[in-house]
């Protein structure tokens, strides 16, 4: 008989199919039922209920411990999908304060995979957050009549005092982004946006405790499960202690109300921030609760930022308070001595280029120039340093090693501290101008860096970290707002000493011309009878009115306090930056301000800057 082979092959075709079938369905068995986690969460879930227990997030003081932020029960309603039967939308809504619209919505976005990774309708999901007590109260009441929904106790962040929002930052409801950049974290879970509350997340957050609770075939709690042995107990946060004197940063934002600028004020010794105020500013308050998000997006909207830390964050000219760096590295470089003395015709004027400055006595030599801020005699310092070929060779290698002493004193770059989003401000090199004019450039092309105009710009931290490496004579320690954290140290980056390409006896030359300025100089309103204050003037051209700043510390000799101030168009460093500075180091160093200077803190107070309408 003769075979078919067309049906042996048929046969052989059929019988592989049913193998590769069979094998496809035992291998996604094994899958469903030893490697799935979703699996085993659901089978699991069938006999325990899984409540995490929030820590009690760290709370924080200032540096005279002076309570700033803590904790205030508050209360989440959660809800396992699977176990909704008849649910009454109307009476939940009212007694939730809700739309059913909202309801829905919110349905759907945990029910989404992409919007709610790790999504199962056998696992708690966080439908409404930090409830008070009142509404939590009126939930818990009706409790009995919504099935597969839960109330789960945390906190939320109180503040006790309405000044240091950037400082102190917000915490909010962790993002997709969040929760794949590291696995601790949960949808619903809370994690620091700003300020040092996102800096030390780590320490601020605490552990996460869990509660397991056994169930009975029908769903209901039986009680803990094998008496609660395999419970965790939740670890509270650790408690962060500022350098931030409370009171001096209120005294701050006062006196930045109705303007648009910075101060930042640094205890030269340790490099501990003392304030930093930016203003506009806002209450912490308001970025904390269920109106965060309403609140955020408002401030977001408005044209002044208030979100913006101007003070690591905003970049400006630094103006003449920059002539003290210059004076620095010339005495250095042995491009000018103490005694060295340049003409000053109301300005810098050589072969058809001036650089205007105000009357006063000429020639003058350093000290003197320090002290009225004379642009002539920093002006004839660079071009003389950029011009001499005999000591570097080329321009592009005078000014590589001009940059080098910026970089020292901590210009160009962050400088490190412990806040999110600082800028690096601008310090230009050889090959900034080399590409600007295509290698054809000298002294008198860049002259205005001399006076911290042109290309430099720096963040008022920089500024003030500039008077602390003065007062210091020579070195700086990176600047921090975080002075201890309970049961660790600091980093030690912010207690290691970090030198300048400067002498130390170049310092003393130009805290004497600081002094001077003060004295009898263009500082003369910084001066308080019994504290010996160094300062220095800055007036910043910009587009619009110039730009007031002040740089100083005090005192001379045994410095407690650098502090920089800055005040978007607020005209000559004499009229807000000098007053202010006097008033901010008064405060600090005898706790309170005098009867005459109280009041011209409230006329500063309430001197209003018109700068219209526009973006800025």
């Amino acid at each position: 008989m003769e075979r078919n082979y067309n049906l042996e092959k048929r046969k052989t075709v059929i019988g592989g199919a049913v193998v590769v079938v069979v094998a496809i369905f035992l291998i996604r068995l094994l899958s469903l039922q030893i490697m799935s986690e979703d699996y085993k969460k659901n089978a699991d879930s069938n006999a325990f209920l899984k409540k995490i227990q929030y820590p009690s997030r760290g709370v924080i003081y200032d540096r005279n411990e002076k309570l700033l932020v803590y904790n205030q029960p508050a209360y989440d309603i959660t809800v396992i999908m699977k176990e909704i039967t008849a649910l009454d939308t109307t009476d939940l809504c009212q007694t939730l304060g809700i739309t059913p619209e909202f309801l829905r919505n919110r349905f759907k976005e945990l029910k989404d995979r992409r919007l709610n990774p790790g999504y199962s309708p056998y696992t708690n999901q966080v439908l409404l957050t930090q409830l008070s007590a009142e509404e939590c109260g009126v939930f818990q009441e009706k409790l009995f009549k919504f099935p597969g929904f839960y109330i789960q106790r945390r906190t939320i962040r109180k503040y006790a005092y309405p000044v240091g929002a950037h400082i102190l930052g917000d915490i909010a409801e962790v993002s997709k982004s969040d929760m794949e950049k590291d696995d601790y974290y949960i949808p619903g879970d809370f994690i620091g946006k700003l300020g040092v509350e996102r800096s030390y997340e780590k320490q601020l957050r605490g552990e996460k405790g869990v509660e397991i609770l056994l169930r009975d075939a029908r769903g209901r709690i039986q009680g803990n499960y094998m008496d609660g042995k395999f419970d965790k107990a939740p670890v509270a946060g650790k408690n962060l202690k500022l350098s931030l004197d409370i009171e001096l940063q209120a005294l701050g934002e006062r006196l930045l109300e109705g303007k648009i600028g910075s101060i930042v004020a640094i205890e030269p010794s340790t490099g501990e921030v003392l304030c930093l105020v930016s203003s506009p500013s806002y209450n912490p308050q308001l970025m904390s609760g269920r109106n965060r998000g309403k609140n955020h997006m408002k401030m977001a909207k408005d044209p002044w930022k208030p979100l913006l830390n101007r003070a690591i964050m905003g970049t400006y000219p630094p103006g003449s308070t920059f002539k003290t760096a210059q004076a620095l590295t010339f005495l250095q470089e042995g491009i000018i001595a103490p005694s060295t003395t340049y003409p000053c015709n109301k300005g810098f004027n050589f072969r058809g280029l001036h650089v205007g400055c105000h009357a006063h006595p000429s020639p003058l030599p350093l000290i003197p120039a320090i002290a009225t801020s004379c642009n002539g005699y920093f002006c004839w310092g660079l071009y003389h340093m950029i011009g001499a070929k005999k000591q570097y060779g080329s321009v592009q290698k005078a000014m590589n090693t001009w940059r080098d002493y910026m970089v020292s004193m901590g210009f160009g770059y962050t400088l490190g501290i412990d806040l999110p989003g600082e800028k690096r401000g601008f310090i230009p090199n050889a090959s900034v101008y080399d590409k600007a004019y295509h290698g054809s450039w000298n002294g008198l092309t860049i002259i205005s860096i001399a006076i911290g105009q042109g290309e430099v710009t720096l963040t008022p931290l920089q500024i003030a970290n500039l008077g602390a490496t003065i007062a210091n004579r020579g070195y700086f320690i990176t600047p921090h707002v975080v002075k201890e954290i309970e049961g660790e140290s600091i980093d030690s980056i912010y207690r290691e000493k970090r030198y300048t390409k400067a002498d130390r006896s170049h310092y003393e030359e130009v805290v004497q011309g600081m002094r001077a300025a003060v004295t009898g100089g263009t500082c003369r309103m910084a001066n308080l009878p019994d504290i010996e204050v160094c300062g220095k003037t800055g007036t910043a051209q910009n587009r619009g009115k110039d730009h007031s700043a002040f740089m100083g510390f005090a005192p001379m000799d045994n410095p407690k306090i650098a502090v920089a101030v800055y005040v978007e168009n607020g005209g000559f460093g004499a009229v807000y930056g000098v007053p202010i500075g006097r008033l901010m180091i008064e405060k600090y160093l005898k706790r309170e301000l005098s009867p005459q200077d109280e009041l011209l803190a409230t006329d500063i107070q309430n001197r209003r800057i018109e700068y219209g309408i526009h973006e800025r």
